[in-house]
């Protein structure tokens, strides 16, 4: 009796229309983005370019399924009674000829505005708190993407056995949609990607910077490139500055930082010197730190309020977890294998990544708690559920309701406190069935 219910599901069921998921995503959008980097199908495909957007998306969401197996449950391939089925050979013919100019651009247009949907929620004293920190991902390892990306080089002579592609992204700390990203070869100094996205940083924000980030061009490109940029960074052992305002062996003060002559010379708008607030804080280990930042109020931002938003920004690196080993399965290889695909299949799983993101902050808001106290996880498995049967769902109007049930869901799905940690953290080494490949640079 079971297998002739599966048998009769199987036949009877629609194809799945996979365009659902762009409640927050409108095809006005998709036509924008092929049309304004002229990658429009002119003649009639199987797999117009405006279904292979909806393919990258889709493969993010559904990591563990071959891109065949993505095609013939979307059904985005213009019916064909011939070959109702798309070769391999087609779908990565698709693929070259859109490119990754759609999806950056689609991706940047939507982060755009979803990051400016109920921003008045997430203010603190009038700022919206952003991160900017770098990532690594992995490719397959072949010649054209390790002339292009390149690999990490150790001290000893090796190299790393996958090429890698570097990026920096600008992270909404209170929803972790990602805002703005640059990506690109592994060689190139994430500094270089930061000041590709210090123009792009909305006004009246506060961006947390790891330490690496300390640089007189990009801090002072960000507070005087717009209105009311802020930022934080904690200060390097090493930096030197002289104390203008205040007690030095206070925890409040104001100090005065020379730039570097190399760094005039390669950027003649930069002053002598510049100035910052420091504000001294001690971590939970009794470990002293000064951060650096432009909060010059001292009534308005109390040093309480700048350590607990400096503490927040390792909500960026909760966010590469989510996207890097949730999404992708803990898959670290992409799975393109040329340049263009790859940059393709980022900006494909960065759309992926900020439309679950949204959909759990649209569900945080109904119950009012915060968006990253929801399970991603949990929440990235129960959108791919939802999403498969309200893709076959028969009548559009019954999908208002399953969005409805699917946010109601969601915000059950709160994270658990957990105790801490009670024994030091350690891993055990992974046993080797065969020779490791040591890679050598050539002599």
């Amino acid at each position: 009796m079971l297998d002739d219910t599966l048998h009769f599901l199987a036949n009877h069921l629609e194809a799945p229309d996979w365009r659902r998921l762009g409640e927050h995503l409108p095809v006005e959008w998709i036509e924008q983005a092929v049309q304004r980097t002229d990658t429009t199908s002119i003649r009639h495909r199987r797999l117009p370019a405006e279904q292979v957007v909806w393919l990258m998306v889709a493969l993010a969401l559904y990591r563990h399924k071959s891109i065949s197996e993505v095609l013939d449950d979307m059904g985005l391939a213009v019916p064909d009674a011939q070959t109702p089925f798309v070769s391999k050979s087609a779908a990565a013919q698709a693929r070259q000829r859109l490119g990754s100019d759609p999806l950056k651009w689609l991706f940047d247009h939507s982060a755009q505005h979803w990051s400016n949907q109920d921003r008045r929620a997430y203010i603190f004293k009038g700022l919206v708190l952003f991160a900017m920190d770098g990532t690594t991902l992995r490719t397959h390892d072949n010649v054209e993407a390790r002339e292009h990306f390149g690999a990490q080089n150790y001290s000893s002579g090796a190299i790393a056995s996958y090429p890698q592609v570097r990026g920096v992204t600008l992270t909404a700390l209170s929803t972790h949609i990602v805002h703005s990203a640059a990506f690109g070869p592994y060689g190139t100094n994430e500094m270089l990607y930061a000041k590709q996205l210090i123009d792009g940083v909305p006004n009246d924000s506060l961006t947390v910077f790891d330490r690496g980030f300390l640089s007189a061009e990009i801090l002072c490109a960000l507070t005087r490139g717009g209105n009311e940029r802020h930022f934080i960074i904690p200060a390097k052992s090493n930096t030197r500055w002289e104390v203008i305002e205040g007690d030095e062996d206070g925890d409040d003060f104001t100090v005065r930082m020379r730039v570097s002559p190399q760094a005039r010379a390669k950027c003649a708008e930069l002053p002598e010197f510049w100035e910052a607030r420091a504000i001294t804080v001690v971590d939970q280990q009794g470990r002293k730190r000064v951060l650096l930042t432009s909060l010059r109020d001292r009534r308005r931002y109390k040093p309480l309020d700048i350590a607990t938003c400096y503490a927040r920004r390792w909500g960026i690196e909760t966010s590469y977890r989510e996207l890097k080993q949730t999404m992708l399965g803990t898959t670290l290889t992409l799975r393109s294998k040329t340049v263009d695909g790859v940059y393709q299949e980022i900006w494909g799983t960065l759309i992926a990544y900020n439309l679950i993101r949204l959909e759990i902050a649209k569900a945080a808001l109904v119950v009012k708690c915060e968006p990253t106290e929801v399970s991603f996880i949990r929440a990235f498995h129960l959108i791919q559920f939802e999403l498969h049967w309200a893709a076959v769902t028969r009548s559009y109007g019954k999908l208002p309701a399953s969005m409805k049930h699917l946010r109601e869901r969601l915000v059950s799905l709160l994270n658990d406190e957990r105790p801490d940690r009670k024994f030091d953290r350690a891993v055990k080494a992974k046993p080797q069935r065969y020779a490791t490949r040591v890679l050598r640079k050539p002599a």
